[in-house]
């Protein structure tokens, strides 16, 4: 571990060393970079070693293996650029002459650059509607055309590319403007960048040491998430987590801890019988985390809705007082805002005058629903979730972060700490020289932990709140638009009445031999067959 105060050396030399002492490496490595990205290798440069230690052209130097003197930078205005930046033979190259090998900077660059070229092209054809969004094959047709298999002898690196081109040819193009599916889609190209930066930095967050800019990105992040939750000043805790599902996870795993600290030293033979609550029409991961978590599938109840996918806040009373009376112990009500199939929000004020009543627990899963908080127009949906304990919230979801991007937000500070916490003190030590409270990792389930928060930060910079609005109200304003064109059109009945109250338009497509037939069980079969010629079920 570098010591407080030690100095950056270029390609991790340590201070005192040949390489640090020396400013050729420095000089070396920014004739590199102006070759290859012109005035942005001088500026580049000049940031990192100042005015004083610009790059000065030097006697000629040896080339790395396979690989010919660079050609200047291109002026070419082609987009993208189709210009040869260095002749590198490929096909005689490996990873071991990429850096950190001697003289490897310039194959490096060179492969890097092809790698860059080859994702800039994808990204282009992404958005050109004339492509198809996806070049499918049958999982055995891909075996059998291409060799998958990991061997024992390394590939050349002009097999390498070869392999990135092969897997996004057969990629789902998420950013196609006709892609649909499920409950994420599209390619911000601001996330993209983020992510890239995120690949190169490649840290972890368990730590300020390791992670100082992306720790505090997240602390800032997160409270001000918790600020759009509705908790004064943002207060509270939380982190970014692999998914919903880990989040709502989290939620009840805090829950527990909570009603029943000793369950994290004696385990649940040490606590009564626990039920948790949701919807019928909530997301499969409460049942999941349940079971993860030893508590059981059986255990989690689910409450009747309405004819909207809403929890009837009524059944969940006489559910929870049937439970008591059984001798359960009720310790939480996930209520979701934004359900995967309706899009429904539960009544939160209703179910969390409830959760008061009763001392439980309240959940919110706003996995979905939790990015309609950006908008002035639509976020009365969610009232009444500031008075949850915690919640999910996705913003790779209706957000349009890529994946993955899911918060868990707490309103009690340093419960999640308390809950999860090991001291583990190889990592975590007391003496650090610095606010210890910025060492996430021991708060966390995971010790290893992938920056999320950087993508999400990013695009709210690019955007500001006002762009995620706008863009979360046009989504909106489309899904009424569709509504409103097939509610009445020929051949198609919607699943429930009403406008949708999120972008989720559900509807039956009713095939022509259907179209006679009264109403009925029978019907009702028939159409949910997926073989009916013409049938489509959205």
């Amino acid at each position: 571990m570098a010591s407080p105060g030690s100095g950056f050396w270029p390609f991790g030399a340590e201070e005192g060393s040949a390489a640090a002492e020396t400013p050729g490496t420095a000089r070396a490595w920014c004739q590199v970079a102006q070759k290859f990205t012109g005035g942005i290798g001088n500026k580049l440069c000049a940031l990192l070693y100042g005015d004083a230690e610009k790059p000065v052209e030097t006697g000629a130097r040896a080339a790395a293996p396979g690989v010919a003197e660079p050609r200047p930078t291109c002026t070419c205005d082609k987009k993208p650029c189709g210009c040869q930046k260095a002749d590198v033979n490929y096909a005689f190259l490996h990873s071991t002459d990429l850096l950190p090998t001697c003289n490897g900077e310039i194959t490096t660059m060179s492969f890097l650059q092809d790698v860059v070229d080859i994702l800039l092209q994808y990204v282009v054809k992404s958005f050109d509607r004339s492509t198809k969004v996806i070049d499918f094959h049958y999982p055995n047709e891909l075996l059998q055309e291409y060799n998958w298999e990991l061997a024992d002898q390394p590939q050349t690196l002009e097999e390498i590319l070869l392999n990135c081109r092969t897997t996004l040819k057969y990629a789902i193009k998420t950013g196609h403007p006709r892609y649909f599916n499920q409950l994420s889609t599209g390619l911000d190209m601001v996330g993209l960048a983020a992510d890239w930066l995120t690949s190169a930095a490649n840290t972890n967050m368990f730590t300020y040491e390791i992670a100082p800019v992306f720790v505090l990105l997240e602390y800032v992040t997160l409270r001000k998430m918790r600020e759009m939750v509705g908790w004064p000043g943002g207060c509270g805790d939380g982190i970014f987590s692999p998914g919903g599902a880990i989040s709502n996870m989290y939620a009840m795993l805090i829950a527990r801890f909570k009603m029943f600290p000793e369950v994290k030293e004696k385990g649940m033979a040490a606590i009564p019988r626990l039920v948790a609550f949701t919807s019928e029409h909530s997301h499969f991961s409460v049942k999941k985390g349940a079971a993860a978590l030893g508590i059981g599938t059986d255990s989690v109840i689910l409450i009747r809705c309405d004819e909207r996918g809403k929890m009837i806040p009524s059944d969940l009373e006489r559910r929870i007082v049937e439970a008591k009376q059984k001798g359960f112990v009720p310790f939480l009500v996930s209520a979701t805002a934004g359900t995967t199939v309706y899009g429904a929000f539960d009544p939160l004020i209703a179910i969390a005058d409830i959760c008061k009543k009763y001392k439980i627990w309240m959940h919110v899963d706003g996995a979905w629903g939790g990015g309609l908080l950006m908008s002035r127009k639509h976020k009365w949906k969610l009232n009444g979730i500031e008075r949850a304990n915690s919640v999910t919230w996705n913003p790779h979801k209706m957000m349009g972060v890529p994946l993955q991007c899911s918060a868990l937000l707490v309103r009690e500070e340093g419960l999640m700490q308390s809950c999860n916490q090991m001291h583990a003190s190889y990592l975590f030590q007391q003496d650090k020289h610095y606010d210890l409270s910025y060492d996430t990792g021991d708060k966390a389930l995971q010790c290893g932990r992938h920056v999320d928060v950087f993508k999400l930060w990013l695009m709210w910079r690019a955007k500001g709140t006002t762009g995620f609005e706008a863009q979360i109200d046009k989504c909106l304003e489309l899904a009424e638009y569709l509504y409103n064109k097939i509610k009445n059109r020929e051949g198609y009945e919607m699943v429930f009445d009403g406008k949708p109250q999120h972008t989720n338009v559900c509807f039956w497509y009713i095939p022509p031999s259907l179209r006679g037939m009264e109403d009925s069980e029978e019907r009702t079969s028939r159409l949910m067959k997926n073989d009916l010629p013409g049938h489509r079920a959205s």
